[in-house]
């Protein structure tokens, strides 16, 4: 029972384990900006403790770090997913192939070498996320409005709607947490992986176009506006 409610309490956030403050800073204030609550630890002895007492959504982990025990923090994740779809994702001085595919084989979800881009580590983040989400949902479905994750088909009351590229990511994303309000800022973060070239307008433009199509059957409503802040995902 504990595990499920801590779970609960921190299914938003992600816990990166790196001694270098370099890397941690700008890889967690891009995670920040994405919509995220990070917490940084230093020691890796530390990281351990952390996973047990307030299980994260995701671990981003620097596998060579002094004092980390890699085999009980993958034990510690390994209770942690008994409960909930906690991910791991490896940081690395080492690039070969042998440690790459070790890292993997222990049940890491991604592998990053150092150094990295920061963008290129939050795109696999999200890419991490996503697989967690379809893991747990494989048809999201609210009063006969269904997003299958599997075939990538969305189906009203039976039938077939035409919802393709961003607007079925936006949809997906929202169908994943019903009832919960995303700004703009959040939903460029989390259905573009935040791309610098889009800007908070192709929010509204998608959301427009996802009404439209939602429209003929009767579900538009759906996609409510929230004044002064953005949208959420309701049922009708």
């Amino acid at each position: 029972m504990l595990w499920r409610m801590l779970a609960a309490e921190n299914q938003n956030q992600i816990l990166i384990v790196d001694r270098d403050v370099a890397t941690i800073e700008p890889l967690s204030q891009q995670l920040k900006h994405a919509g995220f609550a990070v917490l940084s630890i230093t020691e890796g002895a530390a990281a351990v403790v952390a996973v047990e007492l307030r299980p994260p959504q995701l671990v981003i982990v620097d596998w060579n770090m002094p004092g980390l025990a890699p085999l009980e923090l993958l034990e510690c994740v390994r209770k942690a997913r008994l409960v909930q779809q906690l991910r791991l994702i490896i940081l690395s001085d080492l690039s070969g192939e042998h440690e790459i595919v070790s890292g993997l084989n222990m049940g890491a979800d991604d592998y990053i070498a150092k150094p990295f881009s920061v963008r290129e580590a939050v795109a696999r983040v999200h890419a991490v996320l996503r697989a967690r989400r379809h893991a747990n949902h494989a048809a999201l479905s609210f009063d006969s409005l269904t997003l299958n994750t599997s075939t990538n088909r969305v189906t009203a009351q039976g039938a077939v709607l035409n919802v393709r590229g961003a607007e079925y990511r936006l949809l997906e994303f929202l169908m994943s947490h019903p009832g919960k309000t995303f700004n703009r800022t959040q939903l460029l973060a989390q259905v573009w992986a935040g791309n610098p070239d889009i800007d908070e307008r192709t929010v509204d433009v998608n959301v427009q176009r996802l009404r439209k199509i939602l429209a003929e059957p009767g579900y538009e409503a759906c996609i409510q506006t929230v004044r002064g802040f953005g949208y959420r995902f309701i049922e009708r």
